[in-house]
C-alpha cells in the first residue's frame, strides 16, 4: 500500500463539507436527509455545499423515490473524494504534527 502524499484541500477544508466527507467515507452512501439531520442545517445550506462536492467530483448525488412519494437523494463519495479526503487529512496530520513540536519546543518549564 503506497503512502498517502498530504495535499490541503480548500474545497474540503470547509467545516461542513469536512464533515460531510469525513460522514460519507465508511459508508456506500448516505441520504440528504439523514446528512442534513446529522449535521444540523437547513436544506439549502446542505444543498449548496453538496453542489461544490459534486462540481469537484468529490461526490455524486443519485435521485430516487416511488410514484407519489419524495424522491430521497443519496449521496455517495467517489474515487476521487475519497483520496481527496485522504490528503487532506494528512495535510491536516502534518500541521497538527507542526504544530505539537513548535509547542513543545518552545514553552518552558517553570
Amino acid at each position: 500500500m503506497s503512502a498517502v502524499t498530504p495535499a490541503f484541500d480548500e474545497v474540503i477544508h470547509a467545516p461542513i463539507r469536512l464533515r460531510i466527507c469525513v460522514m460519507l467515507a465508511p459508508v456506500a452512501s448516505a441520504g440528504f436527509q439523514g446528512l442534513r439531520e446529522d449535521l444540523d442545517v437547513a436544506d439549502s445550506v446542505l444543498s449548496k455545499h453538496l453542489k461544490t462536492l459534486s462540481e469537484a467530483g468529490y461526490v455524486s448525488l443519485r435521485r430516487e423515490g416511488a410514484k407519489g412519494k419524495r424522491p430521497t437523494t443519496w449521496v455517495t463519495l467517489t474515487k476521487a473524494g475519497r483520496v481527496a479526503l485522504n490528503r487532506h487529512l494528512a495535510a491536516l496530520e502534518e500541521l497538527a504534527a507542526q504544530a505539537s513540536t513548535s509547542t513543545s519546543a518552545t514553552s518552558s518549564t517553570p
